[in-house]
């Protein structure tokens, strides 16, 4: 069997040394914000060349936390790509904004910066690009097109730990940064876990001041925050895979490369990455999906779908998007599907699922 992910093997290396580490928090007994968190926060927000980092329960929260610190007055506008996560839907929803959504570039995975344009009114207060599979939105281009407008940028993160734009690295690019750190992604935890990066000290204070119950003394709350905690277990098992993650992005871009060049069939249709993409996914586009599917398993390969739906066709949201059509994100929902890229798989292993799907 080819794994579509497996995280044993990768932490393989280092399992005993996490494991040490973890015997010690339980020693101490400090398992929420312990000194841990703080290491971890600055090794990271220095991986990312940002200012400062926060941590917290989830990337979903890490949205939610950055909207609401910004106090915007309620139904503002948030501009998003109609091919995401939910998450990045429901943290503009859960922060009482509406979000208003913009096709994909075609043959790209990343929002359509031309549309954003389009679709900026005088209630636009957040465009909230996402870095789709690890493939940077051209952040620039943005803060061209928003130059002397009260707008902030927002850049979900999720997918694209390490990633670079004209060699600057994702986290240090927009107004404030969220990154999931749930177990899949190319730095991952042992569960939930987020953390967000800024520059602007002023968004740094409230959000790590909001993650904490609106607290920076204990017993004292000066705003409504959320209780969205990284604990220190999580922040040890961070610590330790993050100095793997550079190597293993490496890896990631050899194997998408390897795909680029000798996955052969017309029936298959590849997407463009930007150029420094740490390729969370690699996604490919099949008009016989269900068909692919059954060779794959046919051939013990494991893939996945991301996503399977587009924004507007979720049954939560089809009522706020109705009538409303985005063809490049509504093809990739319809026709994606997600080939192993694990930093671990061997090149027999590459080569097999090559092999299985210019047999297709």
């Amino acid at each position: 069997m080819i794994k579509f992910l497996n995280i044993g093997k990768q932490d393989a290396k280092i399992k005993n040394s996490i494991v040490k580490d973890i015997k010690k928090i339980i020693s101490k007994n400090n398992f929420i914000l312990g000194e841990e968190v703080y290491n971890f926060e600055k090794s990271f927000a220095k991986f990312c060349n940002a200012n400062y980092a926060i941590s917290c329960a989830n990337g979903t929260d890490a949205l939610t936390i950055a909207l609401k610190i910004l106090n915007l007055p309620k139904n503002s506008e948030v501009i998003i790509p109609a091919m995401t996560y939910c998450s990045t839907a429901f943290s503009v929803i859960n922060a009482g904004l509406k979000p208003i959504l913009v096709d994909l570039e075609k043959n790209k995975p990343t929002i359509c910066i031309k549309e954003i344009k389009k679709k900026i009114t005088s209630k636009t207060k957040v465009i909230m690009p996402v870095h789709l599979y690890g493939s940077v939105v051209d952040i620039n281009e943005i803060k061209k097109i928003i130059k002397n407008k009260k707008i902030f940028i927002i850049d979900d993160c999720s997918q694209a730990h390490g990633s670079k734009l004209d060699n600057k690295r994702v986290g240090s690019l927009a107004d404030i940064s969220c990154f999931s750190l749930y177990p899949g992604k190319n730095l991952g935890a042992y569960g939930d876990a987020g953390i967000i990066t800024t520059n602007n000290i002023k968004f740094f204070k409230k959000i790590k001041n909001f993650r904490n119950l609106g607290s920076d003394k204990k017993f004292i709350h000066t705003q409504i925050g959320f209780n969205s905690r990284l604990d220190t277990i999580q922040a040890v098992v961070l610590t330790h895979k993050l100095k793997n993650l550079e190597k293993y992005n490496k890896k990631r871009s050899v194997i998408a490369k390897y795909y680029d060049e000798n996955i052969n069939n017309d029936k298959i249709k590849k997407l463009n990455y930007s150029k420094q993409s740490v390729y969370h996914q690699y996604v490919i586009l099949i008009k016989n999906r269900i068909k692919l599917k059954k060779l794959l398993e046919k051939n013990k390969i494991q893939y996945g779908f991301h996503y399977p739906q587009s924004i507007n066709q979720l049954d939560c949201l089809k009522k706020n998007f109705k009538n409303k059509k985005f063809k490049y994100a509504e093809n990739i929902a319809n026709n994606c599907l997600s080939l192993p890229i694990d930093p671990t798989l061997n090149i027999e292993d590459i080569k097999r699922i090559v092999s299985v799907l210019n047999s297709f």
